[in-house]
């Protein structure tokens, strides 16, 4: 779900009319790859894609990629399925609760304030976007089309891309521009990671209000979106460099869309508590909803279970967890709550997510994983069924470029049946 303040959604809306298990990390897999001296490793995630929408009629350019390179059939977003943890998770390779991204909308309890996670200082950890440079003498590129994307990861890799044109209330650049910059980055810099998103896939799902049925919008930018990761596999190939590359094609989450009655307001139901009123704030990620005490620290724990039982009966959620057992720290509040596939969250109020598309919940943890490349040890037509995610490529892209582990280890692992023996 984008970071959007409850003006921006009404604004928005006008212009168009198993969590837990796969948040916490599985055993480390001691997968080994050797690093070569001239590999290059390139990440697109086309932000919010569907699994189902990778196919021959919408995506055909992506379908080619999938079955002539390694296709990750069991891959997951980590919860919470928003845009800003699962980058830092492919960028960490470690939980939340270690990066300090468990959400894109928190509570800042210093600030008091619910904001965006969007600051380089929010990010608590190194990601490989500096660590590659500094430790391994490996220049890294950043093409971030979303400005609060963009201002988490700012100033880490070698060589970045300021965004530009924002687009007006949706706060990102569109792919056209955003793989111009990747072209003439790559020409003129010659990094050999790169670190990309493409925004339009999701900015469009969420404001298509033909997305419970039609999706027109949305095809159309799934369709785009195709043809500029066409152009960079063509850019690889031109330059002489596919042999030499290998290519991952991912997304930080899928997307799903609701009915405008299916939705979920907790805001005026914890004010009617005597302990809870005034107490309580709620940051809204569309299909997650993270709440937190902030009155008197000896009466939390009634508050907790206060907040649980109101809610419970609530028609849409689907479960209401403790960030602990998520994964995420402290930063996600007291009790994070998910909503059912159909369903989204709105507060403070009733109208302050009026858009269709969401995501952050269980349904929406499934994603492409895609790997491709001319690399001579990269397999060929291949289909892995073992569980990975997003937390997965970190340890991965380490691995191909010989990174050590950092202080405290990996939380998730090399990816699977990726090189040949």
């Amino acid at each position: 779900m984008p970071p959007i303040d409850p003006s921006r959604r009404a604004v928005l809306a006008g212009m168009s009319g198993a969590i837990a298990a796969t948040a916490l990390a599985r055993g480390a897999r001691a997968t080994p790859i050797t690093a070569t001296g001239s590999r290059e490793v390139h990440v697109l995630v086309v932000d919010g894609l569907r699994v189902d929408e990778v196919t021959p009629d919408q995506m055909p350019w992506l379908s080619a990629l999938d079955s002539s390179g390694v296709r990750y059939q069991n891959a997951d977003a980590i919860s919470i399925a928003e845009t800003l943890p699962n980058h830092t998770a492919m960028m960490t390779g470690v939980r939340p609760a270690r990066s300090g991204v468990p959400a894109n909308s928190i509570y800042d309890r210093a600030e008091q304030r619910i904001r965006t996670i969007d600051r380089p200082a929010d990010l608590a950890v190194p990601t490989i976007l500096e660590r590659l440079p500094a430790e391994r003498g490996i220049a890294t590129a950043s093409v971030l089309s979303k400005d609060y994307l963009h201002g988490l990861f700012h100033g880490r890799a070698s060589v970045q891309w300021d965004p530009a044109p924002l687009i007006p209330l949706t706060e990102h650049a569109p792919d056209q521009a955003t793989m111009d910059a990747l072209l003439r980055i790559h020409a003129e810099h010659s990094p050999r990671f790169t670190f990309t998103n493409l925004g339009d896939v999701d900015r469009v799902g969420h404001i298509d209000l033909t997305g419970t049925g039609l999706r027109l919008a949305r095809a159309a930018a799934v369709r785009n979106t195709d043809m500029q990761v066409q152009r960079f596999i063509d850019h690889l190939h031109r330059t002489g460099r596919w042999d030499r590359s290998i290519v991952i094609i991912t997304a930080d989450h899928s997307m799903d869309w609701s009915a405008p009655l299916s939705l979920i307001s907790m805001q005026v139901p914890f004010m009617l508590d005597p302990v809870l009123r005034d107490n309580v704030r709620i940051a809204d990620n569309g299909g997650a909803s993270l709440w937190y005490w902030t009155g008197d620290p000896g009466q939390r724990g009634d508050a907790i279970e206060r907040m649980r039982r109101i809610a419970s009966p609530h028609p849409g959620i689907e479960s209401l967890r403790d960030p602990g057992e998520l994964g995420l720290g402290d930063r996600a509040g007291d009790v994070v709550a998910l909503c059912h596939a159909g369903w989204r969250f709105t507060d403070p109020t009733v109208l302050s997510n009026p858009i269709p598309g969401n995501h952050g919940h269980a349904v929406t943890t499934p994603i492409p994983m895609i790997v491709a490349g001319g690399e001579p040890r990269l397999r060929r037509g291949s289909t892995v069924t073992e569980p990975v995610s997003t937390m997965d490529i970190a340890p991965t892209v380490a691995g191909l470029f010989g990174l050590a582990a950092p202080a405290g280890g990996w939380d998730g692992s090399t990816l699977p049946g990726l090189l040949l023996d």
